[in-house]
């Protein structure tokens, strides 16, 4: 029988490979990165195969239990950022003032977008940094949402008060909103 994600969670320890550890808790690296300055460049990666007891050890000795549950603490932030497809679509239903943000490339967006959506770029970065106001929702997506949290963060410490990220991004929309939204598969090589 097959383990539920609760239970590989769990199960880890300060035995557990880095790749268990990032199937766990798919922002491991950013809270990483975020509190110890660990796996954001070369000279600080990490190996899947490596354990959290050897990343600790030669980084500092930090204490594999204290980083372990630093990320625990970090996802459950990170998942209270999370808005699914379906409430975001109930609230724009509701008439609630609503402003997507899409960070994926130009040529994602010319492809598909969520309407109306803004596109994430230099010159819309300083329209939503003068004009959207700080305290209304912002939801932002990306293709599988694996990289919007970034973003929402950045924005957090501009002052927006109310960040979501689209949980699943827009491939997600399109499975559980509107399959009008054609679904799409990036190349190897390119970004998520």
């Amino acid at each position: 029988m097959e383990k539920t994600m609760e239970e590989t969670r769990d199960q880890l320890s300060p035995d557990s490979r880095m790749n268990d550890v990032l199937s766990a808790y798919p922002w491991a690296q950013r809270a990483l990165f975020r509190k110890y300055h660990i796996g954001g460049c070369q000279s600080c990666a990490f190996q899947p195969e490596e354990t959290l007891a050897e990343l600790c050890g030669r980084n500092d000795r930090l204490d594999p239990g204290e980083v372990l549950a630093y990320i625990r603490e970090s996802h459950e932030e990170d998942m209270a950022v999370q808005i699914s497809p379906t409430e975001v679509d109930a609230s724009i239903k509701r008439g609630e003032s609503v402003r997507l943000l899409d960070i994926r490339t130009r040529e994602e967006w010319e492809a598909v977008r969520l309407e109306p959506a803004t596109r994430m770029s230099q010159d819309s970065m300083q329209e939503i940094l003068a004009n959207w106001p700080k305290e209304g929702m912002m939801v932002i997506y990306d293709h599988l949402g694996k990289q919007s949290l970034d973003a929402a963060t950045y924005f957090q410490g501009q002052g927006f008060s109310n960040v979501r990220c689209l949980a699943g991004g827009i491939d997600a929309w399109s499975r559980e909103v509107d399959p009008g939204v054609r679904r799409y598969r990036l190349e190897s090589g390119a970004s998520a």
